[in-house]
């Protein structure tokens, strides 16, 4: 499209030497109703053609020592995923395969047992159309009826938004509590397993750790936020036969969801870098261990393509 090659020739005139980090978490094979902002397999695989086509993808490593040497191809962007969900390994992995993208995928270890992630036990929870009213004993709320899937993904951000900065014993105790009040069943695990990510690093992608249980850090105490970091480290480690080397902070806002005091554990933990999800872009002169991600969730390639480079424009945040 005539577009999308005057925006890379805009990238390359007046975005140089600016990296960016693109944030994704799952690509499902179809939409995902209760998840309408994470991409389909069809969505993703014509947004990394754009990137290919556009861009220069690099792996995350690659791209910072590029940036410390002054050598950052134009329109550098690395490709991301926060948490380790099985589709990044059967669905997003083969679409990057095959266009040779690099990738990162950061993975919070205290899944790869089977369990779900909090988050999304509570998604699944609205999901299940036999629940048409849902008890909110647990938290100490009404029921609520639930007449449309907009409604179940209110509710569901709501629960969320009530559980999400409480200490982890606590918030697995209410989600527990919800499903036993509306006798609900389990959800087959969507974590990928230890073989799994041994597999996906078979592919090429890199690993990094994203704590054990995705905690909010900020909430912890120093020596808890140690614990989850390091740990998660080390099992990878395990796995993977391999240093680890970089991480991302779950759920990745300053101040929000980590502070200055992550920060500091993070770097004398030996990572090289650390993500976060505040957004902008990534030069030289950036802080390496809070690394800026953006990813615009455009429904049509060139919109995609303008917010990129307009993201690069407006630089760090």
């Amino acid at each position: 499209m005539f577009l999308n090659h005057v925006l890379s020739f805009a990238g390359k005139v007046f975005a140089r030497n600016r990296l960016n980090i693109l944030i994704y978490h799952q690509v499902f094979a179809k939409k995902n109703a209760m998840r309408p902002s994470e991409p389909d397999a069809e969505t993703f695989a014509w947004q990394m053609q754009l990137i290919n086509k556009h861009f220069t993808p690099l792996s995350i490593s690659a791209a910072l020592k590029h940036l410390e040497q002054g050598t950052l191809p134009a329109n550098a962007i690395c490709v991301t995923f926060d948490d380790g969900y099985i589709n990044n390994l059967e669905i997003a992995a083969p679409i990057l395969q095959q266009l040779n993208i690099p990738a990162t995928v950061y993975i919070a270890t205290g899944f790869s047992d089977g369990e779900n992630m909090f988050n999304d036990r509570v998604i699944d929870l609205l999901a299940n159309e036999t629940l048409s009213i849902l008890s909110l004993i647990a938290i100490k709320e009404q029921p609520a009826e639930l007449e449309s899937t907009e409604k179940r993904i209110k509710v569901a951000h709501h629960i969320l938004a009530k559980i999400k900065y409480l200490p982890i014993a606590e918030r697995k105790t209410l989600i527990d509590a919800l499903y036993q009040e509306n006798n609900a069943q389990e959800c087959p695990r969507k974590m990928m397993s230890a073989i799994q990510i041994k597999q996906l690093r078979s592919m090429g992608i890199e690993i990094g750790a994203h704590t054990v249980e995705h905690p909010i850090l900020k909430v912890l105490e120093p020596r808890e936020q140690q614990q989850q970091i390091i740990e998660s480290k080390k099992v990878l480690a395990k796995i993977l036969g391999e240093e680890i080397k970089g991480f991302a902070y779950p759920n990745g806002k300053i101040e929000d969801d980590y502070d200055l005091t992550t920060k500091a554990i993070v770097e004398e933990l030996a990572f090289d870098y650390a993500v976060s999800t505040n957004w902008g872009i990534t030069t030289k002169d950036s802080d390496k261990f809070q690394l800026n991600r953006f990813t615009p969730w455009d429904d049509k390639p060139w919109k995609f393509h303008l917010r990129l480079l307009l993201n690069s424009l407006k630089g760090q945040r």
